[in-house]
């Protein structure tokens, strides 16, 4: 693939060119951001930027959320998982921070796609763990790119984020990329009695930053404060 041109000129070799829509006011449950679609001229998936429209506090790089699509958790709830819960932590602290999340299409599953990520359900319910699972079926572990969301944030000009992630893989693939991500800033929720294992083989398997020492979720997630977890 050809060096693309980023928001400020600087060309990136092996990034997907984008393109990006109108930004439009955003009224939601978690407050008042903006947003904007951006569409991977590579692929044709189409990405949603959803942003406060407040600067980051006290001078500091905005927070960044790469978030996913998981059908099942975004949108209808689902405990099997903890993306849902950790969407609405994510807006709450952007909301409260300022910054962006990017939502991700077309990666639901981490990458694999809804289909197979119901096949790979059901072979946990017959046992397999979350990569196990994958591996059963011949599928990727995690079939995710993030080229197309490291480009965005370039014509965005955040070329240095906070990275709200427990997953040091999305560090490690924005600074391939040309994003310089200064923090990690944790983002997990409380584990629940129908995820506990799915998040304990992320945390074992995949090398996820997760303490899984909080009781099991029993009232809605809130955003703290201020950020006093340990950096993961």
């Amino acid at each position: 693939m050809t060096a693309s041109v980023s928001g400020n000129g600087r060309h990136q070799e092996g990034v997907h060119p984008v393109s990006g829509g109108p930004v439009v006011q955003l009224p939601t449950a978690f407050g008042d951001f903006v947003a904007q679609a951006w569409t991977d001229l590579a692929t044709g998936v189409e990405h949603l930027a959803v942003s406060s429209p407040n600067p980051p506090r006290d001078g500091k790089a905005p927070l960044v959320r790469l978030h996913s699509e998981c059908l099942t958790g975004d949108v209808f709830g689902s405990y099997r998982c903890d993306c849902g819960e950790q969407l609405a932590y994510a807006l709450e602290l952007i909301h409260e921070h300022g910054g962006t999340l990017l939502y991700l299409r077309g990666q639901e599953g981490r990458g694999i796609g809804l289909a197979n990520k119901i096949k790979a359900y059901a072979l946990q319910e017959a046992g397999f763990d979350t990569v196990e699972a994958n591996e059963q079926l011949g599928l990727p572990v995690d079939a995710r790119c993030y080229k197309a969301a490291a480009q965005v944030l370039a014509e965005m000009g955040l070329h240095e984020v906070r990275l709200l992630s427990n997953n040091p893989d999305k560090q490690n693939r924005l600074a391939s990329a040309g994003v310089t991500v200064v923090e990690m800033v944790p983002t997990e929720v409380p584990s629940r009695e129908q995820n506990i294992r799915y998040l304990q083989t992320k945390k074992d398997r995949m090398e996820h930053r997760l303490q899984l020492d909080n009781r099991v979720a029993a009232l809605p997630v809130t955003a703290p404060d201020t950020f006093s977890h340990e950096q993961d």
